[in-house]
């Protein structure tokens, strides 16, 4: 293990990271003006006509997918200031059998501070107060994160209505909505009920994403798809497209359960349909890709994407979020790469 006195001086072997994207990539395509703080969306009517129109040319949306990676890299300062914006914009989760009180305590603490002090320091950007963008948990713990959050002003949110796979009955499901919402959560993530989707059934997963965003009241309600069970990428446009018509603030790839996740050609159908209807309505939907989402690598790839396709005011915390458990210690791992020039074992990085 590498020991402070062992890595070289920061203060003159790295300059201060500067937390912008300017230059890295080319700039996406033009969508419509809107306020720095948008209003939430407030949905429409369903309109099956948009929703019978929409089509997905897999090969073509999995070729443009493929050449992000390789085609869009940030090095350097530039990576640095990247990853610390992938930090703000991650909710940091813990969704697992095991979790405890103490489980989500500790999870906690590494929210307020997700990356250690003196790596902030040789970056110089000790005083930007670096924080993640939320902390999800199961319903049962929200109240313990709420309590260990208390004036950090960090959000918790509540996975809900029946997670993962969402058969519970609607009653249970709202039921569980507004016990997360009484309990202090300011974001639910509900699951739809596939079978909607994969039925074509449009005016029940509208009715059902309805009766959750009223059940949300004042909470922000991001919407999960599910899109490893969805089985092609016109469904996973049209589940979008119907998310947000009925009144979705942000739509989100997966649970984080499923056999696939998060990929970057769904991504790509998904935001893509973030801005379809932001041209077409003017109302302003964000967007959380999760599960799978492991490496630094990949959140400079989902970056990328985002910043291209929808414009830099989506890489915010309020319109931008991953969805991860494992991601943070691989981005703390590369900034310290960068500062000291050397890999750190993952235990240096502990989550909880």
């Amino acid at each position: 293990m590498m020991t402070s006195a062992s890595r070289p001086s920061a203060a003159t072997s790295v300059r201060p990271v500067a937390l912008h994207t300017a230059d890295a990539t080319p700039q996406a395509p033009r969508v419509p003006s809107f306020t720095e703080h948008p209003a939430r969306n407030p949905g429409t009517d369903l309109d099956l006509d948009v929703v019978a129109a929409t089509h997905v040319n897999r090969s073509a949306a999995e070729r443009r997918a493929a050449t992000l990676p390789a085609r869009r890299t940030v090095k350097k300062e530039w990576q640095a200031a990247w990853l610390l914006r992938a930090i703000s914009c991650m909710d940091l989760t813990t969704l697992s059998g095991d979790d405890t009180p103490g489980n989500v305590h500790r999870l906690c603490a590494k929210a307020r501070r997700p990356v250690r002090d003196d790596l902030l320091e040789a970056l110089g950007v000790s005083d930007l107060g670096i924080t993640v963008g939320a902390v999800c948990v199961y319903h049962r713990y929200v109240s313990d994160a709420v309590k260990a959050l208390a004036g950090s002003g960090i959000p918790v949110a509540a996975v809900s209505t029946g997670f993962p796979a969402g058969l519970s009955p609607m009653s249970q499901r709202v039921a569980e909505i507004r016990a997360s919402v009484d309990a202090g959560a300011q974001e639910i993530d509900v699951v739809i009920t596939r079978a909607h989707v994969l039925r074509g059934e449009w005016n029940a997963l509208y009715d059902e994403v309805r009766t959750f965003r009223e059940a949300c009241g004042d909470a922000h309600i991001k919407t999960i798809l599910g899109v490893g069970e969805l089985a092609t990428l016109t469904n996973v446009a049209r589940a979008s497209q119907v998310a947000m018509m009925a009144g979705s603030d942000v739509i989100k790839t997966s649970t984080g359960k499923e056999p696939t996740n998060a990929t970057l050609p769904v991504g790509l159908v998904m935001v893509r349909q973030i801005r379809d209807y932001l041209q077409r309505t003017g109302h302003v939907v964000g967007f959380k890709p999760a599960g799978g989402i492991r490496t630094a690598k990949q959140s400079l790839d989902w970056l990328a994407l985002v910043k291209e396709e929808l414009g830099d005011r989506w890489l915010r915390p309020d319109l931008f979020r991953f969805g991860a458990s494992g991601l943070l210690t691989d981005i703390e791992r590369q900034l310290e790469h960068f500062v000291t020039g050397r890999y750190s074992a993952a235990h240096r990085h502990p989550m909880v």
